[in-house]
This record gives C-alpha cells, structure tokens and sequence, in this order.
C-alpha cells in the first residue's frame, strides 16, 4: 500500500493497515535501514511527564527546589 507524506512532513496510515494494530495513539518511531518502522505504545501520563521534564533538562533537584520555592509563599 501506498501513503503519502505531506510537506509538513505528515503521513496517514491506511485504514487496512491500522485495522491490524491495537488501538493506539502513539507510535515509536525508528529508523532501520532504510525503512521505517513505527511500534505503538500505550504510554501512562506518568510516563509522558517524565519524558517532557527529561526534554526540558528538569530533574529532581530542579523538582525539588521549585516546590520548595512554592511553599515560601505559603
């Protein structure tokens, strides 16, 4: 089957394709050879939190210094 992608770099799955699949909302998304290969994966909102904070460089320290600067107001 064929999919196009967009010039915003977009590509739509075909429906044949996805009907095989779990449910899912996100893919992994690799590279292999030449090829690209996409898992789905169910992520847990404490998962997506994390990986945002890791993106943005924010670690437990920087957590806990924010928190602890919070509550000065308090």
């Amino acid at each position: 089957m064929l999919a196009k992608m967009t010039s915003k770099n977009q590509i739509t799955l075909p429906k044949a394709v996805v009907a095989q699949l779990p449910p899912s909302e996100y893919f992994e998304v690799e590279a292999v050879d030449g090829r690209l290969m996409l898992t789905p994966v169910r992520l847990q909102k404490a998962d997506a939190v994390r990986a945002k904070l890791a993106a943005l460089g924010i670690g437990e320290d920087d957590v806990r210094d924010a928190v602890a600067w919070a509550r000065q107001g308090a």
